[in-house]
């Protein structure tokens, strides 16, 4: 936090004049026309109203405090914000698959219309729910149900209901600000609060479970999972798959642009601290899963080891796996083998 003080310079000057009247023999003068109670304190000499002004608060030397222009970006100030409202809607079917249904749904969060799909087991519920954020795509190359698809399908065959937004700025999702991924995370804080109050009520969340819902995310999502797990610590899970660094100095350093396709934010140190999960580590009270491959030339898998020393110390629940053959996007048995952790990672902490 900043503090401004203001400073007050005022200066006095006085100035006392002073008459003498010297007697002259042989003439007689008049009465005088001031006594000497009277002359002494004129008020004409007092100078107090006219220095009085110059004492007071001048608007044009003043200092106002400055509002601190990355504030609504802190992880502090996100805490303070409520969550969450509105309806999950349901715009139609999408191509599902054996044992499960899939939906388009559209939902509202900071002013944007804002869409994704959900998976939906077709047995008898409550099911357990799994939010899941992709990473960073050319927006103008993304679909629906892009490369992270497979992920949702997999733990919905597994008796998850799967939600899976496009995040601002993913057709059909509208776009919005988005600095350092803040945008991104309260929408995902929005629809985790819809899920719980949603859950258990008639429509698309009819058959979820409010009380047991996990966080997945890839690459620039797995930075918006670790904000979430820090803000909101009613997730009972969360799991990073070749997740960005948790501190944001590092991602601005590595990236070209801020490692989500935005212009780099310039800020001081102090204040991307404040935005950083790094900063905020301790926070997290749930199980964390993280999975890095070896060969990532996006990510460097050094931030996840980093980052796993760092929960460890710290006492948190955490557990690590390293990929060694394994790019930015897991492929072949390497993926096969995430996705064999994944469901057995959110079958132990959130079914």
């Amino acid at each position: 936090m900043v503090y401004l003080r203001k400073i007050l310079i005022g200066s006095w000057v006085m100035v006392i004049a002073a008459a003498c009247i010297a007697p002259v023999e042989n003439i007689v003068l008049p009465t005088p026309v001031f006594s000497v109670q009277e002359y002494t304190p004129t008020p004409t000499m007092t100078i107090e109203p006219t220095l009085t002004p110059t004492a007071t608060v001048n608007p044009l030397v003043t200092l106002t405090p400055t509002p601190d222009p990355f504030l609504d970006l802190y992880l502090d100030s996100l805490i303070l914000r409520n969550y969450g409202g509105g309806v999950l809607q349901d715009k139609g079917d999408l191509n599902g698959a054996e044992g499960f249904s899939r939906k388009l749904f559209k939902y509202r969060s900071g002013g944007l219309d804002l869409y994704g799909f959900i998976n939906i087991p077709e047995r008898d519920g409550p099911f357990p729910v799994i939010i899941l954020v992709h990473g960073y795509v050319d927006p103008g190359k993304y679909n629906t149900l892009d490369y992270s698809t497979r992920y949702a399908d997999a733990l919905a065959k597994e008796g998850f209901i799967t939600l899976h937004p496009n995040l601002r700025g993913y057709a059909p999702s509208q776009n919005g600000e988005n600095i350092l991924g803040v945008g991104d995370t309260i929408d995902v804080l929005n629809l985790l609060a819809l899920v719980r109050q949603q859950s258990g009520s008639a429509g698309l969340l009819e058959k979820a479970d409010g009380g047991r819902i996990g966080l997945w995310g890839h690459s620039m999502g797995g930075g918006i999972v670790m904000r979430a797990l820090i803000i909101d610590q009613e997730i009972k899970a969360g799991l990073l798959y070749a997740s960005i660094h948790s501190n944001e100095e590092f991602n601005l350093s590595h990236f070209e642009k801020d490692g989500r396709g935005n212009i780099k934010l310039i800020a001081p140190a102090s204040s991307l601290a404040k935005i950083s999960p790094s900063s905020y580590l301790n926070e997290i009270t749930v199980p964390i899963s993280i999975h890095h491959g070896g060969l990532d030339d996006v990510v460097p898998v050094g931030w996840s080891r980093d980052l796993c020393e760092a929960l460890d110390s710290l006492g948190k629940d955490v557990q690590c796996r390293e990929y060694p053959d394994q790019p930015h996007t897991f492929q072949k048995v390497g993926d096969t083998t995430f996705m064999d952790n994944m469901i057995a990672f959110f079958g132990e902490t959130v079914k």
